[in-house]
């Protein structure tokens, strides 16, 4: 596995932590640490959507 995939793989679980945390205790992590729409979190929100898309990749290498 390419550390590109790594990365993109690390982001995605980020990702998918923070909406369960949303779902069950309506509590957004990333929100909390980086502040409501601040730079950096638009930054954290952009970097794993990409990453999720990224990830459509990895359904289908070998």
């Amino acid at each position: 596995m390419k550390v590109i995939d790594k990365i993109a793989l690390v982001l995605i679980v980020i990702g998918a932590i923070n909406w369960g945390l949303i779902g069950f205790f309506n509590f957004n992590l990333v929100e909390f640490i980086f502040g409501n729409m601040t730079i950096l979190s638009r930054i954290i929100y952009a970097l794993v959507g990409i990453s999720g898309l990224w990830g459509i990749k990895l359904l289908f290498d070998d």
